[in-house]
């Protein structure tokens, strides 16, 4: 069984307990590292300026405490996150999205930002982005 590191712990710790209940979840079956919880003014600034962020701080979900958004990539043995391997994220985002819909956790993912589970139509892709939409779960 995967388990977090202590550098996503720490991360993941800055989230809203439902997205550490979620992640908590998943990385027991499917590895995967916490790249980012909660965001400051300067850092969700500077991801703005280089075009990783659509919104300035405080507008994003990063940006509450805790964090209702969270930066998650699969892992991948002798390969850490494979950011060059796009499908690699979609595998991970259907496991997540069938986890978090067992759980009861409404979450949106980067790769498919309207829900419409058409991942073509997208403008923006930050396909390790996931956000609550709810802070409350839904009966299952």
């Amino acid at each position: 069984m995967a388990q977090f590191s202590n550098k996503s712990n720490l991360q993941l710790d800055t989230c809203h307990p439902l997205l550490q209940e979620l992640f908590r979840e998943v990385v027991k079956e499917y590895d995967c590292a916490i790249i980012e919880g909660h965001r400051a003014r300067r850092r969700q600034n500077q991801l703005f300026q280089q075009g990783k962020s659509k919104v300035q701080w405080p507008d994003g979900k990063h940006n509450i405490m805790p964090s209702m958004a969270v930066d998650v990539g699969p892992w991948i043995k002798d390969k850490g996150i494979p950011w060059d391997e796009p499908n690699q994220f979609y595998t991970f985002s259907g496991f997540v999205l069938g986890k978090a819909s067992q759980l009861g956790i409404q979450v949106r993912w980067g790769g498919d930002w309207d829900g419409d589970k058409d991942v073509s139509d997208q403008q923006f892709n930050d396909l390790a982005h996931w956000e609550l939409l709810s802070s409350e779960k839904k009966e299952v």
